[in-house]
């Protein structure tokens, strides 16, 4: 005897089509959600770089004069309290010279090899780690060559370290042009204090590259859309970093041609330099020796608005050692 299929009622029919499409749905609605959830990549959470300063140290400035640059380092550090009082032997201490160009020292364009070798020493003497970099605008190991500033590093007890891809991340930076940009963020999360050992030059987008253009060298990216905005970008640097210390080496002026140079006749000498912590003082005092007016420089006048330094450096603790 055949089986006759079973007859439903039209009501019982239009409800398992229905439960079938609902089934259907919600099963394409989770995959679409859980697709989509990986498209859609999580928003990056900004890394933020810590305060370096020592307490109490905001309000005195120390020059030297001379014509030896290491000598010049160990008499200005001495007026301003020996690197003990910013530097301890527990300490991680990350320096960032002026290597931007694959220049030899003389013309100017990058830190003197033996002022950095001395804030090296001098830094080394406490017990303290040291690590050297930038991120150059040329390649970076031949920068830390041409310049003499590996031979320089090394020599004195330190390491250089060259930027590489996975030390960048997005890094909160300032209020005025660049809120956040690519960071080499790594060596700066491991550091405990930062020093800045920038050189003093001309600029021909803003008129001098000292103490907080330095910093400049710390950010990865298309950076070259910067120069765009170049005084409030400079004036973000600032606020992005708080050193322990910046040691200005002015012992030879890029007076012309500046950030670049390229001819002897750009270079005069300056045999000064000044150790700080007010980043606009020093910038300031940076200037006079370029023989530019203070109060012309716009990044300057922004700087000291926002509250990170004074122009007029009769607010500072100056001391001065000549002859050394």
């Amino acid at each position: 005897m055949e089986n006759k299929p079973k007859r439903i009622s039209r009501r019982k029919f239009i409800g398992k089509v229905c439960g079938s499409s609902a089934l259907a749905a919600c099963a394409g609605m989770t995959g679409w959600f859980f697709h989509n959830r990986r498209l859609v990549p999580k928003k990056e959470q900004l890394k933020e770089v810590r305060n370096f300063s020592v307490e109490g140290t905001s309000k005195e400035m120390a020059v030297a004069r001379g014509k030896d640059g290491a000598k010049l380092v160990s008499a200005a550090l001495k007026e301003i309290g020996g690197i003990k009082r910013f530097v301890n032997s527990k300490d991680r201490v990350l320096i960032k010279p002026n290597c931007a160009f694959d220049r030899p020292p003389h013309l100017g364009a990058t830190t003197s090899p033996e002022v950095l070798a001395e804030v090296v020493r001098q830094c080394k003497s406490t017990g303290a780690k040291v690590i050297v970099t930038d991120n150059p605008i040329n390649n970076a190991q031949g920068c830390f060559i041409k310049s003499g500033l590996v031979k320089a590093v090394e020599s004195a007890g330190g390491t250089v370290l060259l930027p590489k891809p996975g030390m960048f991340f997005r890094t909160r930076i300032g209020k005025l042009a660049i809120p956040d940009w690519e960071v080499m963020f790594l060596p700066l999360s491991r550091a405990t204090k930062i020093i800045g050992v920038p050189t003093v030059k001309t600029h021909n987008l803003c008129h001098a590259s000292l103490s907080m253009k330095n910093w400049y060298g710390l950010l990865g990216g298309a950076r070259n859309r910067l120069h765009q905005e170049i005084h409030n970008v400079i004036a973000d640097l600032a606020c992005f970093i708080t050193p322990t210390l910046v040691v200005l080496d002015g012992t030879r002026l890029l007076v012309k041609n500046g950030p670049t140079g390229g001819s002897m006749s750009d270079v005069k000498p300056g045999n000064t330099v000044a150790i700080g912590t007010d980043q606009v003082a020093l910038d300031s005092f940076g200037a006079s020796l370029l023989g530019i007016k203070p109060e012309n420089i716009e990044y300057l006048l922004k700087a000291e608005q926002l509250g990170l330094g004074n122009i007029d450096l009769k607010k500072l603790k100056v001391f001065e050692e000549v002859n050394v």
